[in-house]
C-alpha cells in the first residue's frame, strides 16, 4: 500500500506497534521478528534494524520475542501519519457500531 511505499521501515514499525498496543490495550506484548516482518512487509533483518533503532532512541524495549513501548508519545511522534488516520477511523467505526 501507500504506507509501505512512502514511509520508512522504522515509521511503519512504530505505526504498527501503536496499533497493536491499542488493540490489546497494553504497552507490552509478545511478538516475534518473523511475525512483525510479515505484518509490515519487510525481511526479518529489516525488523531487527528498525526495532534496534527504536530501542536505541528509547521508544521501545525489544528483547527476544517481547516488546515494551516505553515512550508512547515519542513513538506516536516518530510514527508515520498513517497511525493517526487509521486510529481515528477505527475509533469512528467503533463509536458508530455501538
Amino acid at each position: 500500500g501507500v504506507c509501505n511505499r512512502f514511509h520508512t521501515t522504522e515509521e511503519r514499525l512504530a505505526r504498527w506497534l501503536l496499533l497493536v498496543a491499542d488493540a490489546v490495550q497494553s504497552e507490552e506484548f509478545p511478538l516475534t521478528q518473523e511475525f512483525i516482518s510479515q505484518m509490515i512487509g519487510v525481511r526479518r533483518a529489516g525488523v531487527t534494524i528498525a526495532a534496534g533503532m527504536l530501542n536505541h532512541v528509547g521508544l521501545i524495549r525489544y528483547t527476544r520475542g517481547h516488546i515494551s513501548i516505553i515512550n508512547r508519545a515519542g513513538l506516536e511522534e516518530f510514527s508515520c501519519e498513517c497511525y493517526g488516520v487509521i486510529r481515528d477511523e477505527f475509533n469512528w467505526l467503533y463509536a458508530w457500531s455501538h
